[in-house]
């Protein structure tokens, strides 16, 4: 077995992580990390880690938090759905998924479309723009502001604290002194006391949002606690933005740097359903998930002890050659694309559907009212993030 240095604070790896990917499936797919974790990067044992009930993730916030020496969770902030196993994340998901189903969101097409074409509208006469600041995040975060039932114009305030917030999925890969989980731990509580004050507000003149159904629930007293409600407002405001931002800003670099399968999209806008498959699946938005053995497993001939971290790379997998031929192309009409973007099993993204939909309408969108659309930049730049892949801004002129 070839000696594989797995670094993932280089910079190198954060402008690119595909290559590193490569040399981990090829000679050290199952790479136990000095930095005390376990990474999968083979498709199939990505798959099979994401639906193995022996893989869970309570465990994970107490091990965490014993890295940085902090209580878990953090008092007044209760665990999310994303961090629950069954039978406490079944009902909390339950909750919200009828808001998350497609028919559910297929009545949200027109305004998805409004949205997009004031935000075009407004940078038209520019012939540049931040693709990121000006379009790719203002679109997902009014769509969730207004489903959740957050006034969009407190984006500004809550931009800072989501940002520390995702940037603390990271916080178990970086060194213990890192301040990383700490401004995450705060960003929460700043969200927390946020929701805090609107939940007041919708207790004493309830609306139809999510939020006035989930403090009903809260209300009834047997379906969640306040401390669920609190972590599920900030996970759906937070999670509801940040995946189809990086989707739409890394599908939309992808394609410019791709440029025949660009003029093929904007040729025939009908390919775009495959297309934003394909995009998921060549740069995701989710590079990476963990799960806690809850007793020894076996994968891939080693052996993982209970209660250390295991590490599936969505990103990887997703460039397994064995899964898709020729992994390292963009082709926007690959036919078998089962590609894992959002995960699998139990944990697979709720807002899967709503990310996908507003994806397809913003790059057809934007493909078919900027046909001089391009780079504005040699370089992108990506966030310093490891688990959320994007980028911090896309500089394009038009």
């Amino acid at each position: 077995m070839a000696d594989v240095h797995f670094n993932p604070m280089d910079p190198e790896f954060m402008a690119d992580p595909y290559p590193t990917y490569h040399r981990l499936r090829a000679d050290d797919p199952v790479h136990h990390s000095p930095l005390g974790f376990w990474v999968l990067s083979r498709y199939p044992d990505v798959m099979a880690s994401l639906r193995d009930p022996r893989l869970i993730k309570e465990p994970i916030a107490a091990f965490v938090a014993a890295r940085f020496g902090m209580a878990t969770p953090p008092p007044g902030l209760g665990l999310s759905m994303l961090d629950r196993d069954p039978p406490d994340h079944t009902r909390l998901r339950g909750l919200v998924s009828k808001a998350f189903t497609p028919k559910a969101l297929e009545s949200l097409r027109p305004h998805i479309q409004k949205i997009v074409d004031d935000l075009l509208a407004g940078v038209a006469g520019n012939g540049e723009m931040d693709l990121i600041e000006e379009f790719a995040y203002p679109l997902p975060v009014r769509v969730i502001c207004e489903m959740l039932g957050v006034p969009v114009k407190d984006h500004e305030r809550f931009k800072a604290w989501g940002l520390d917030i995702a940037r603390g999925l990271d916080a178990i890969m970086l060194p213990p002194d890192s301040e990383v989980g700490q401004r995450s731990v705060a960003g929460r509580r700043a969200l927390a006391e946020y929701f805090r004050e609107l939940i007041a507000e919708r207790r004493a003149a309830p609306r139809d949002d999510m939020l006035s159904a989930l403090i009903a629930a809260e209300e009834a007293g047997d379906k969640l606690n306040e401390e669920e409600l609190l972590a599920t407002c900030i996970l759906l405001l937070v999670a509801g933005h940040e995946t189809t931002v990086n989707l739409i800003g890394n599908g939309t670099l992808a394609l410019l740097r791709h440029p025949a399968e660009l003029r093929k999209l904007r040729e025939n806008p009908g390919l775009i359903v495959t297309a934003v498959e394909e995009l998921l699946r060549f740069d995701g938005p989710v590079q990476r998930t963990a799960r806690i053995p809850s007793e020894d497993i076996t994968i891939g001939g080693r052996t993982i002890p209970k209660g250390e971290m295991v590490m599936p790379f969505l990103g990887a997998a997703d460039r397994d050659p064995t899964q898709f031929p020729d992994p390292d192309r963009l082709d926007i009409t690959r036919a078998d694309n089962r590609h894992i973007a959002f995960g699998l099993g139990i944990h697979f993204c709720l807002g899967a559907p709503l990310a996908r939909m507003e994806g397809q309408i913003a790059i057809n969108t934007l493909l078919a009212r900027l046909p001089k659309l391009a780079l504005a930049t040699d370089k992108p730049q990506f966030r310093q993030s490891l688990t959320l892949r994007g980028l911090q801004v896309l500089p394009v002129s038009f």
